[in-house]
């Protein structure tokens, strides 16, 4: 295996955990919010499982882009999950707040 692929997978790992972490706690406050009844942070919950979907498909064309266009996959892709954790951390917030 040479550098590039281990790099390249060892970013894949990170991204992938990045995912299932934001999956997890996207499950554990969709079951909060129905249990109390918070409309809009279920609303936004199921936006934002949405917005996960597509960054699922995000990551698989980033793991089949070539050199040329690897790094802004990357870039892109590592944006997308920055801001779906910033906006489950507000949900997490509003929902301990209710």
């Amino acid at each position: 295996m040479s550098v590039t692929s281990v790099a390249r997978k060892a970013i894949h790992d990170r991204i992938d955990a990045q995912i299932r972490i934001a999956q997890a706690k996207l499950e554990s406050l969709k079951a909060r919010a129905e249990s109390t009844k918070a409309k809009a942070e279920l609303a936004a919950i199921v936006e934002l499982l949405t917005r996960k979907q597509a960054i699922a498909q995000k990551i698989s064309e980033l793991k089949t882009s070539g050199e040329a266009t690897y790094d802004q996959a990357k870039r892109d892709v590592e944006a997308r999950i920055a801001e779906l954790e910033t906006s489950v951390q507000a949900i997490e917030a509003r929902l301990k707040a209710a």
